[in-house]
């Protein structure tokens, strides 16, 4: 269990910092929001980021996920690639992908892994994904090269695994640095398996990249916002996704209950039988750092 402890904020300032971190602010923002230092805002970060990913990889097992969908999401450390040095990317700077495994069913983000977009982390990432499931799943992807070897690697047979192949068209306008590129065709191809072709889609992980730079305010594009450490990248989405997953009822999950029709909040933690209530940011930082049984 995580056992660091920064000098001490109260409850209640913690977790106000944690929810508006997780709302899409940036640093600065946050400290002029909850009045106070932005050096006490990084301490509280690299403090509870860390915290969130070892309670994440001890907690979060046996899942019962039957369909999951994977993708990458990029960002940027520092500078972006082009512009960096090599002894920069020797500290990791330069370009940084998000791996990221999602519950189509309970929208749970299952695993992530942030790093290259290359085998090594492929592999690591689709290594902790098969270490927190239970069943045999169907998994979906995009067309990126390297998942077929490294799902074949990991899960072997044990998984029915479909790609979804998009092609894209030149785009000849002046927007076409701001905007995405046409996509001309789109198709689903069975790799691994017996996939149910209904059920081979990216959908539910590429929404979730919207959320992401939504609710993350290092991964909003064309803004001075990105990270300078990689270290602090990772404490921040480790933050985001502990919110996520534990603190914020997902509307699609939120369903009508009873002869009154009341309507009853429900996480993605929740739906996964992680937890029996929505967690309050103060109970999810006093269970992260080991304050509370």
């Amino acid at each position: 269990m995580y056992t660091n402890r920064m000098n001490r904020l109260d409850s209640k300032s913690r977790a106000q910092i944690a929810r508006t971190l997780c709302e899409g602010t940036s640093i600065r923002a946050t400290a002029r929001l909850c009045g106070c230092a932005i050096n006490t805002v990084v301490k509280l970060l690299l403090e509870v980021g860390p915290a969130c990913m070892d309670w994440h990889s001890e907690y979060v097992l046996n899942l019962n996920s039957m369909v999951v969908q994977v993708d990458e999401i990029w960002a940027f450390v520092g500078s972006k690639d082009k512009n960096t040095s090599a002894e920069k990317k020797a500290i990791g700077n330069g370009d940084c992908w998000t791996w990221t495994a999602i519950d189509a069913d309970s929208k749970l983000m299952i695993s992530w892994n942030v790093g290259l977009r290359d085998g090594v982390a492929c592999r690591d990432f689709m290594e902790d994904l098969a270490y927190r499931l239970k069943n045999r799943i169907q998994l979906s992807s995009d067309g990126l090269g390297m998942y077929r070897d490294v799902v074949r690697l990991v899960f072997g047979k044990d998984v029915d695994y479909g790609q979804v192949i998009k092609v894209y068209g030149q785009d000849l306008s002046e927007e076409k640095r701001y905007s995405p590129a046409v996509c001309t065709s789109c198709s689903t191809s069975a790799v691994v398996g017996d996939p149910l072709e209904s059920q081979i889609s990216t959908s539910y992980v590429e929404r979730q990249n919207l959320n992401i730079r939504m609710g993350c305010r290092r991964y909003t594009r064309l803004t001075n916002a990105f990270s300078k450490k990689v270290d602090n990248h990772r404490a921040a989405i480790s933050l985001y996704f502990m919110f996520y997953n534990y603190c914020r009822p997902h509307q699609t999950l939120t369903q009508q209950s009873g002869p009154s029709g009341k309507r009853y909040p429900t996480t993605p933690a929740m739906a996964s039988g992680l937890t029996d209530h929505v967690w309050t940011a103060e109970e999810m930082i006093a269970k992260v750092l080991g304050e509370s049984n």
